[in-house]
């Protein structure tokens, strides 16, 4: 590996130390349906967005919170002295993105064949941090 390029390496684990992310690579679910949910808890935040996703009737919200719980543990074994209640956690960023497609064939009528994807998602999950100076 060049110079130039483990110094940038190096910059990004060291900006990565910094936030507290976690991500769910390939889950089962599409995309679309993932997306609705995610757009129910971008910008809240965490306690309410636990709430949300608690009380929410679809099965996505499920995998979003194991994932909401994930990132939250995540901060508090980097910043081990301070209280999740006192830090005004909130959820920065939350992107889905199409993971891989299962392709299956489905006989169809005169010989023919319709295509069957089985879509799944990669969600990645950034909690910020409220400053004492910024207050909702």
């Amino acid at each position: 590996m060049g110079v130039r390029k483990r110094e940038t390496a190096d910059a990004r684990k060291e900006a990565n130390k910094s936030i507290a992310f976690a991500k769910l690579n390939n889950c089962p679910t599409s995309p679309r349906k993932m997306r609705l949910v995610a757009d129910l808890v971008r910008g809240q935040k965490v306690e309410k967005a636990l709430n949300i996703l608690r009380f929410s009737t679809k099965e996505a919200s499920r995998k979003l919170e194991k994932l909401l719980l994930s990132a939250i543990n995540n901060w508090e074994q980097k910043n081990s002295e301070a209280n999740v209640a006192e830090a005004g956690l909130f959820v920065k960023t939350i992107t889905v993105d199409g993971g891989m497609m299962l392709k299956r064939l489905r006989p169809a009528p005169q010989g023919r064949a319709h295509r069957i994807r089985k879509r799944s998602n990669h969600v990645t999950i950034v909690l910020g941090q409220l400053d004492n100076t910024q207050s909702n």
